[in-house]
């Protein structure tokens, strides 16, 4: 079938994709062609294979879902991203829809229709989880972080000094210094230890 839609599995539980895979693989219309168990193997793969749909989750190792997604955006921008997560809070599904997924879906829904949200999201239709709260608008501090500030706000949750960050991000410690300072400034944080826990406490990052 030349139209197939084609998909790549991001999640880092083996047992999920292989379950992800399962519902997919008997659909004459829809072809798995890879899967990937962190963000960055996601991004190479996804910039590799082009694929029509990424399902995506959200709490990946090292580098989130989010931040994923905007890079994968970043150069394939007519990808659609399907992001799973656990997580309903406003707050986590609007970093989603910020970072330009086309889909947010609970993964603990009981009647989570895969397939189903697969085709739509092929054909441009946006997915919303019938069981997600509405996303009001309002001003995020957030939305102004950059791709970058993101990544440096993922080294930091981590434990990572500026020297450590610089070395991994190839950049020089300075920058890494105007990155962590405009963050603070940005989320309106006074220390590290407030920005971590905000950090995580609504989804900017993933713990490592």
């Amino acid at each position: 079938m030349p139209n197939k839609i084609s998909v790549l599995l991001v999640d880092d539980h083996a047992l999920v994709r292989r379950g992800f895979r399962r519902l997919i693989e008997d659909e004459a219309d829809i072809q798995v062609v890879g899967e990937a168990g962190d963000g960055v193997s996601a991004i190479e793969m996804a910039t590799k294979l082009k694929p029509t749909v990424v399902v995506l989750d959200y709490a990946l190792p090292e580098m989130n879902g989010v931040l994923a997604a905007r890079r994968m955006l970043q150069s394939l921008p007519n990808l659609a991203i399907l992001m799973l997560s656990m997580h309903s809070e406003e707050t986590y599904v609007r970093h989603a829809l910020e970072a330009g997924v086309r889909g947010y879906l609970l993964k603990s829904a009981i009647d989570l229709d895969l397939v189903d949200a697969i085709r739509r999201a092929a054909s441009g239709e946006q997915i919303l989880d019938a069981n997600l709260p509405d996303i009001t608008p309002q001003t995020d501090k957030a939305r102004g972080l950059t791709t970058r500030e993101l990544e440096v706000l993922q080294h930091i949750v981590a434990g990572r000094s500026n020297k450590e960050i610089a070395a991994v991000l190839g950049i020089s410690v300075n920058t890494i210094s105007v990155h962590r300072a405009r963050i603070m400034e940005q989320l309106g944080m006074h220390n590290s230890a407030e920005l971590v826990a905000h950090a995580i406490r609504t989804g900017l990052v993933t713990l490592p």
